[in-house]
């Protein structure tokens, strides 16, 4: 059974199906003592061995809790010529690696000596770089080696006041290494050998005494949040949401994850540096987990204690409320507005939009497109008033004044209609095309304005138009396989996930989903085209049934999207231009 919230009765499973988990390296942790490291160091013919650089020597070091367990030392030929500031700068000469093995027998050498170890490097990406480019050429898998960077680690670490720079001749001094580094292979690795137990000792003092903690450590993590690492004990190796609550109880942040252990230690081990969190996990006296069947259960969940308790710490998703929608209404002269909620007044809705300013935008193009009254007045079948300035410029047809009749009005609306629910393509056609006339007379800010009008109302007709699918949908029941092998079964019922479960090993398939469907929550269906969750919670859901993996069980109603619906308009040249200057302004 996935048990609910305090807070947020959600969704139910039938008996059995939890996600077994095997107690991780990450929740046992691997003592930095226990640990074999093999730290290495290569001399090179130049900087990258994409350009034709060549290995000419390896140097590594084996050790295990500060003891030495083995040394491997071999020149290498490099099968071309050294060149001569590379030969003064290592004092490795062309003779000296005439009889020297080539890398096809060297670097298996290697391989063996360092199997089963952590590799740690002074620049590490240069090293394994070059080490890998050679294993790729030669065919030969590269081995799943952990790696720690020295030099990463101590720009972490060293202060200015320590030492000018994290070079390795500089951290020799600082840790008083019995080795100088002197360009060659062997001897800075053993230079390296002392940097890093210099490094492990202060971290030590911080609280890291765990290889995981000693790969993810960030100075930015104080040693008052790693203390806290005691709260992610008993939380469970499971999908799930996971609360941060102060001394008084009060939520500070809600977060998922496929794993809530693995994630909230991360709170305290440096894999998480944005400084509001630190901020957040130093406030944090608590936490607590809501142990979910699937991880699209606890997406949901998510979003819904978010909505709820409107953590200060969650920048998103805290007001889904706040939304606007553009309403085509129903009266003798239908007109757009802009309104708040959605009513059970048979009026037709687009949205919702996550700002007023985007709805207007929307507003403005459906406007340009058709003339239809744009004044808040109300009056009956045959007004008597005088027209408005934008009849007089006709943006309007002017059922005020009786300048339309009725019937003709009435044919503008539907057109308006079978934009907004179906066909968009008179709004598109319309404003590509003044769109165009500003471009060739240079006008182009004015074409920018109308681009972003079509946009929003592309945008908003696809999502309406998405939700609306799924919305009119009884009951959707859809599974998929998980990377266990188990099967994951939603039952969503109008646009809100009822039930989530895994079905477990052995058990009858159908009469699993069946207990799922039955012990599912009643959801009643929500006015107009509004799902009865959440817009974020509906898309949610699409994304996952819309993936390729998964299998519609059962669909109670008509999940279907218009064909030539606003959908097929996202992808167009229209968007991309805007998406990318949106990108360009931000850089």
């Amino acid at each position: 059974m996935s048990p609910a919230a305090p807070s947020a009765p959600l969704v139910t499973s039938p008996a059995g199906g939890r996600w077994e988990s095997q107690r991780s390296f990450d929740e046992l942790g691997r003592s930095l003592r226990d640990v074999t490291f093999c730290v290495v160091d290569l001399e090179t013919t130049g900087g990258s061995p994409t350009a034709g650089s060549m290995i000419t020597e390896i140097g590594a070091v084996k050790v295990r809790g500060g003891e030495v367990l083995g040394e491997f030392q071999t020149l290498v030929n490099p099968q071309s010529q050294i060149p001569a500031f590379i030969a003064v700068l290592t004092g490795i000469s062309n003779s000296m690696v005439a009889d020297a093995p080539a890398i096809e027998s060297a670097l298996p050498a290697f391989l063996e000596f360092a199997a089963g170890t952590v590799l740690v490097a002074h620049n590490a990406p240069f090293d394994v770089g070059f080490l890998r480019h050679f294993a790729e050429r030669q065919g030969r898998p590269w081995p799943a080696f952990e790696v720690v960077d020295t030099a990463k680690l101590a720009r972490r670490v060293i202060t200015r006041d320590d030492a000018p720079n994290c070079k390795l001749s500089s951290l020799a001094r600082v840790f008083r290494s019995g080795t100088t580094p002197n360009h060659r292979a062997l001897s800075d690795a053993r230079a390296t050998v002392d940097v890093l137990h210099g490094l492990m000792e202060r971290i030590g003092a911080l609280g890291v005494h765990t290889l995981e903690e000693l790969q993810t450590f960030s100075s930015r993590v104080s040693a008052a949040q790693r203390r806290k690492r005691h709260l992610a004990d008993g939380l469970p190796h499971s999908p799930g949401v996971y609360l941060f609550k102060d001394e008084h109880a009060r939520v500070l942040y809600i977060g998922t994850s496929r794993d809530v252990r693995t994630r909230v230690r991360s709170y305290f081990t440096a894999s998480e540096t944005r400084s509001r969190m630190g901020e957040m996990v130093r406030l944090a006296a608590t936490v607590q987990a809501i142990e979910c069947a699937t991880p699209l259960e606890a997406e949901v969940r998510e979003l819904r204690l978010i909505a709820e308790h409107k953590p200060s710490y969650n920048r998103r998703s805290r007001f889904p409320e706040k939304v606007t929608f553009v309403k085509l209404t129903r009266e003798p002269w239908p007109r757009l507005s802009l309104v708040k909620r959605v009513l059970d007044d048979d009026a037709d809705y687009l949205g919702p939009f996550g700002s007023r300013k985007l709805a207007e935008k929307c507003l403005a193009a459906l406007h340009d497109t058709f003339p239809v009254r744009q004044c808040s007045d109300r009056f009956g079948r045959t007004p008597s008033r005088s027209a408005c300035v934008l009849a007089e410029l006709g943006r309007c047809l002017s059922p005020c004044d009786g300048s339309v009749d009725q019937h003709t009005y009435a044919a503008v609306v539907r057109q308006l209609q079978e934009t907004l629910l179906r066909r968009p393509d008179e709004v598109v056609d319309l404003v590509n095309e003044r769109m165009a006339t500003l471009a060739a007379d240079q006008r182009f800010e004015e074409a920018g304005v109308h681009r972003d009008r079509l946009a929003s109302f592309v945008r908003a007709a696809a999502r309406t138009q998405r939700l609306t699918s799924l919305t009119r949908c009884a009951e959707v029941v859809a599974a998929r396989r998980e990377d266990d092998g188990r099967w994951a079964v939603h039952v969503v019922r109008y646009g809100r996930l009822a039930a989530a479960g895994v079905i477990p090993p052995g058990t009858d398939a159908v009469a699993y989903v069946e207990a799922l469907r039955t012990s599912a929550e009643t959801v009643t269906p929500a006015p107009g085209p509004v799902p009865a969750a959440t817009a974020e919670e509906t898309e949610r859901l699409l994304r996952w049934l819309e993936s390729p993996t998964v299998r519609l069980v059962d669909v109670d109603g008509e999940w279907t999207c218009p064909v030539r619906g606003a959908g097929r308009h996202l992808d167009g040249p229209l968007l991309a231009r805007q998406d990318a200057g949106h990108h360009l302004e931000q850089r």
